[in-house]
């Protein structure tokens, strides 16, 4: 796809969003009834009232436990702010000092030595190019100068089967990231690998380890889009490893693992002794594969997920938790819009997509272990679900252990119970067929 294609789409997907804050009420009430079935179960208004954003915010950082004082995502204000560091396709243009993202980075992090918050303009055009935030570094904000977060676009098209070598020439080919930067270790644990690919993780155009990270008003995109095969090919277009993330207005375009939430960085071991929190506002998702994924604990509020079918993947899905066993909260999804294109919600479509599936990770196929293996978890409440989706059977057997999906009807149940999936709506209203 080119640029100004997949710019078209992101506007047009954009003008979708517009309408997704009012839709759930002009649609009508939902008719979801708990306890549902095995296939689609439904959570009650008890049930529910676990399943809030506060809840889900006060839980992770630190460690894997409710914190105290919660996490309340509040924007930094950009409007009117001074700041040194200005990106444009031309410098010396608009104030621009920078035309590269990652050198505006580098001199914000190598000037910073307080730890208030560093803000990067980026006037509109397209940048093209791996950016990296490293862990430790101040809170960063991002933001688009544009009117629409259309109008800056950051991109590059990398998958998880390209050679070091090959990442090598087409992240570095210029020296963007030299030894004593602070993201260089970045950089090189992709670089430098031994194995015949980079994996899903270093393919992200844009990758965050710091804390506080704050993206508005621009889209983050992997341009591989459709220049590849139906088959698997992840191509991670933000990759978020950072506590305290907040995105407001960003596209995340892409296919497969198109936005990749994570839980630690190269120096957090093990992985769970902390849990990210990501709050995503206001935004665009789209992809087709397995394209919301990762161990993080994200709340997406008021956000459009649209699953593409030109790719003509085999089974198309939206999220793929990798919540680990012994947490209780993984993705929340409210007032939000779930759609899907032509491919799959118009007439004689020959397929629709699913919803999601669990992320089985570290189990071979059978090897699910009850309480060891990750049971992803996942509440979806007042949104808007189109025909795009089975709704009837939503939820797909697990990545790599292939466990079938089975949802917990039982009187009394334990919402947490590891012998199920934790996959759950709650008051969605399902939109006609068009």
């Amino acid at each position: 796809m080119k640029i100004s294609t997949l710019s078209r789409a992101s506007a047009i997907l954009s003008a979708t969003l517009v309408l997704a804050a009012c839709s759930h009420s002009q649609e009508g009430l939902s008719t979801q009834v708990a306890p549902g079935t095995a296939a689609l179960p439904v959570l009650n208004a008890d049930e529910a009232a676990n399943y809030t954003a506060k809840s889900y915010l006060a839980f992770g950082g630190p460690s894997v436990q409710v914190q105290q004082q919660g996490w309340t995502p509040v924007l930094a204000k950009t409007d009117g702010v001074n700041t040194p560091y200005v990106v444009g396709p031309k410098k010396g243009v608009d104030g621009a000092e920078y035309t590269s993202i990652q050198q505006a980075i580098n001199a914000a992090l190598s000037q910073h030595n307080h730890g208030e918050r560093e803000f990067i303009k980026i006037l509109p055009g397209t940048y093209t190019g791996a950016v990296y935030i490293p862990a430790g570094s101040a809170p960063i904000s991002l933001f688009g100068a544009g009117n629409s977060a259309d109008e800056v676009v950051l991109q590059q098209g990398l998958e998880a089967s390209v050679a070091p070598a090959a990442y090598r020439k087409a992240v570095n080919p210029n020296g963007e990231f030299l030894p004593g930067d602070r993201a260089w270790y970045m950089f090189n644990q992709c670089a430098s690998q031994q194995n015949e690919s980079i994996g899903a993780g270093c393919s992200a155009t844009v990758w965050s380890q710091g804390k506080g990270l704050q993206l508005q008003n621009l889209t983050v995109a992997n341009s591989l889009e459709d220049s590849s095969d139906a088959g698997e090919h992840p191509a991670v277009a933000l990759r978020v490893d950072g506590d305290q993330t907040l995105l407001e207005n960003v596209h995340v375009l892409g296919r497969e693992n198109t936005l990749l939430l994570n839980t630690s960085d190269i120096n957090s071991k093990p992985v769970t002794s902390r849990y990210t929190r990501v709050y995503v506002h206001n935004s665009l998702i789209a992809g087709d594969t397995d394209y919301v994924t990762g161990m993080a604990n994200a709340v997406f509020d008021h956000v459009e997920f649209h699953t593409l079918s030109s790719r003509g993947v085999k089974q198309a899905s939206i999220f793929a938790p990798i919540t680990p066993a012994n947490v209780p909260y993984g993705y929340l999804v409210i007032d939000s819009n779930l759609t899907g294109d032509k491919g799959f919600s118009g007439q004689g479509a020959a397929q629709k997509a699913q919803l999601g599936r669990s992320v089985d990770l570290g189990a071979d196929k059978g090897g699910y272990s009850a309480g060891q293996t990750p049971n992803g978890q996942l509440v979806i409440r007042d949104s808007q679900i189109d025909g795009s989706y089975n709704l009837q059977q939503p939820w797909g057997n697990a990545a790599f252990s292939e466990r079938p999906f089975s949802g917990n009807i039982a009187p009394n149940r334990d919402l947490n119970d590891t012998g199920f999936n934790r996959l759950w709506q709650f008051n969605n209203v399902i939109a006609g067929l068009k």
